[in-house]
C-alpha cells in the first residue's frame, strides 16, 4: 500500500512538534519530520520508512503520558494510509490557518448544497416511485432509495448529452455479480476496480445484459490474462539469458497452454527419490504427463545427415532424462497412487527445448519437421519447440475470442 507524504502532513507535524513536552516524544518526531523533509524535487518523502517513524514516535508519546499527541499521530498515520481525508484531515488540524481563525466556509457551503441537493433528489425519487407503486408501503420506497444510492455510484456523463449525468438503474447488482464472478472465478489483480469498468462501459452493459450465464464476462476476462501471459511467456523464451529456472517462472499455473486434456498442476513435483519433475500435469483421467523444460533461445536442435535433417545431442540427452523419469514412475506406481492418488501406469513426458528463430541457418519449417519425424519414432516421449507451443497457444486462443 502507497504512503501518502504532503505539506498537510508536514504542516500538522511541525503542530505536533511545538505541542509536545517530553523529550523523547520531540525527538521521535522530529526524526519522522527530518524523513518528510528530506524529498528531493520539492516533493515530501513517504514510503515504508515514514509508517515506522511515527510509529515510533507514537509509542514515545504514550511512555511519556502524552495522549493528545498520541491522538494527533494517529491520525497522522491514518492519513499516510488513506484511511483519514485530506479535507477532514486539513479541517480537523486546522492546517492552512490560524487556530483560532474561522471555519471554512467554503468547505461548510459545498457541504450543506450537497445534503440539501441530495435530500431533495431523494424526495423526487420517492415521489417517482409512489407514483408509479401506488400501493408500496415505506419498506419499499426505502428499499428503493438504496438501490438507488447503490447505482449512484456508477454515475454517468454520455458525450451526447452534455452537462447532464445519468445513474442507470440496476447497474449496481450487475456489478456485484460481476465482481464475484472475477473474484472467484478469474485471476485478476483488482476484481472490485475491473467490475465497475466492465459495468461502466455502455458497450460492456449491452452484451452482458443479452448473457444471462455471464460466458462473455468469463470469456473476455480469461482470454485477456491468458494472452498476457503467452506474451509474458514469449519474452522470456526469446531472451538467449534466460535458463531453465526463469521459463519454470513464467510457465506456473498455465497448464492449459499444453490444450484441453489437462484439469491442472499436481501440488507434488518429487515423486519419485532423487528426481524432481519440472511441470507435472494431471490428464482429465487423472494420469500423469511429466513436462521437463530445456532452455529456448539460442539453442541449436538439429543437423544435417546424410542429405537429411536430425535432432542433434542435446535434444537425446533431454528424451533420455525424460525416459529415465517415465522409467521412476512405473517402478514406484503403487506407493505413488497410495500417497498422491496419481496414476503413473500410463504417464508420458514432453519435453520443451529451443526456439527457432533462424539464426543457426535452418528454417523453423524445418526443424519443426525434423522433430517430428523424430516424435513418430518415440513412444512415451514428444519434443516439441517453445516457440511452437507458444504460437499454437495464440491461435487456439484467437480462435477461442472469435467465437
Amino acid at each position: 500500500m502507497s504512503t501518502r507524504s504532503d505539506m498537510a502532513l508536514e504542516l500538522h507535524l511541525g503542530k505536533i512538534l511545538s505541542a509536545a513536552t517530553a523529550e523523547p516524544t520531540r525527538d521521535a518526531v522530529s526524526l519522522a519530520l527530518d524523513h518528510v523533509r528530506s524529498g528531493t524535487g520539492g516533493k515530501r518523502k513517504g514510503g515504508r520508512r515514514l509508517g515506522e517513524l511515527l510509529g515510533a514516535a507514537r509509542l514515545a508519546a504514550a511512555e511519556a503520558g502524552e495522549w493528545d499527541t498520541v491522538r494527533a499521530l494517529q491520525d497522522a498515520l491514518y492519513y499516510t494510509e488513506g484511511r483519514l481525508l485530506r479535507p477532514d484531515y486539513e479541517e480537523k488540524y486546522r492546517l492552512h490557518y490560524i487556530d483560532h481563525g474561522p471555519r471554512d466556509r467554503l468547505g461548510l457551503q459545498s457541504i450543506a448544497r450537497t445534503v440539501a441537493l441530495s435530500a431533495e433528489l431523494w424526495c423526487l425519487e420517492a415521489e417517482r416511485y409512489l407514483a408509479a407503486h401506488p400501493g408500496a408501503d415505506l419498506s419499499e420506497v426505502l428499499e428503493s432509495m438504496r438501490k438507488l444510492a447503490e447505482d449512484a455510484r456508477f454515475t454517468q456523463a454520455p458525450e451526447e448529452d452534455p452537462a447532464r449525468y445519468h445513474i442507470p438503474r440496476g447497474i449496481s447488482e450487475l456489478a456485484l455479480w460481476t465482481e464475484r464472478v472475477l473474484r472467484d472465478r478469474v485471476e485478476v489483480t483488482d476484481p472490485a476496480e475491473s467490475a465497475r469498468r466492465i459495468v461502466s462501459s455502455p458497450e460492456a452493459l449491452s452484451v452482458l445484459a443479452a448473457d444471462e450465464d455471464g460466458r462473455t464476462v468469463l470469456r473476455a476476462a480469461e482470454m485477456q490474462r491468458r494472452a498476457a501471459r503467452l506474451r509474458e511467456l514469449r519474452k522470456v523464451a526469446e531472451d538467449p539469458g534466460a535458463g531453465e529456472h526463469a521459463l519454470q517462472r513464467a510457465l506456473k499455473g498455465m497448464y492449459w497452454i499444453f490444450g484441453g486434456r489437462f484439469i491442472g498442476e499436481a501440488d507434488q513435483r518429487r515423486l519419485v527419490p532423487g528426481d524432481e519433475v519440472d511441470i507435472p500435469l494431471i490428464r482429465s483421467d487423472g494420469s500423469l504427463y511429466v513436462v521437463e523444460l530445456k532452455r529456448a533461445a539460442g539453442v541449436e536442435l538439429v543437423k544435417g545427415h546424410r542429405n537429411s535433417l536430425v535432432p542433434r545431442r542435446d535434444v537425446h540427452d533431454a528424451v533420455g532424462q525424460a525416459i529415465n523419469y517415465l522409467v521412476g514412475l512405473d517402478e514406484h506406481r503403487e506407493r505413488i497412487f497410495a500417497e498422491f492418488g496419481i496414476d503413473t501406469r500410463r504417464a508420458s513426458a514432453l519435453v520443451l527445448v529451443g526456439y527457432p528463430q533462424g539464426d543457426s541457418g535452418v528454417a523453423e519449417e524445418d526443424v519443426n519437421e525434423a522433430l517430428r519425424i523424430h516424435n513418430s519414432h518415440l513412444n512415451r516421449v514428444e519434443v516439441r519447440t517453445y516457440r511452437e507451443l507458444i504460437d499454437s497457444a495464440e491461435r487456439a486462443l484467437a480462435v477461442g475470442d472469435a467465437g
